[in-house]
């Protein structure tokens, strides 16, 4: 599976950015695409994932202001990030996986080369 991110860059604090991971390759059934971010000097943390069935999954601290959307062919999956705030600076990265939720993406199969988001205060 190959992933693309794009969307990413600069915005005010409380701006919205919409991220786009579009899929292509072994698009399986059980395939679970999510997004993660990483800022400068942290480890890389999980925010979202979708499966086909439409199921999603949130960590709870980024509940509320990310929403993860797609089709059920997850061609093409969104992150959309609202009331951004400057911690949310960070790389965000589309990862994928074959089984249920979070678990498959521990670790994820296939990652994305990753897309900038800068918030400035």
């Amino acid at each position: 599976v190959q992933l693309v991110e794009s969307g990413g860059g600069s915005v005010q604090a409380g701006g919205s950015l919409r991220l786009s991971c579009k899929a292509s390759g072994d698009i399986l059934d059980d395939l679970v695409i999510g997004w993660f971010r990483q800022a400068p000097g942290k480890a890389r943390e999980r925010i979202s994932c979708i499966s086909r069935n439409g199921d999603t999954e949130y960590v709870d601290s980024m509940k509320g202001r990310f929403s993860i959307s797609g089709d059920n062919t997850l061609n093409t999956v969104y992150l959309q990030m609202n009331t951004l705030k400057p911690e949310d600076t960070a790389a965000y990265y589309c990862a994928a996986g074959y089984g249920t939720g979070f678990h498959a993406l521990q670790p994820p199969a296939y990652w994305g080369r990753g897309t900038q988001v800068v918030v400035s205060s």
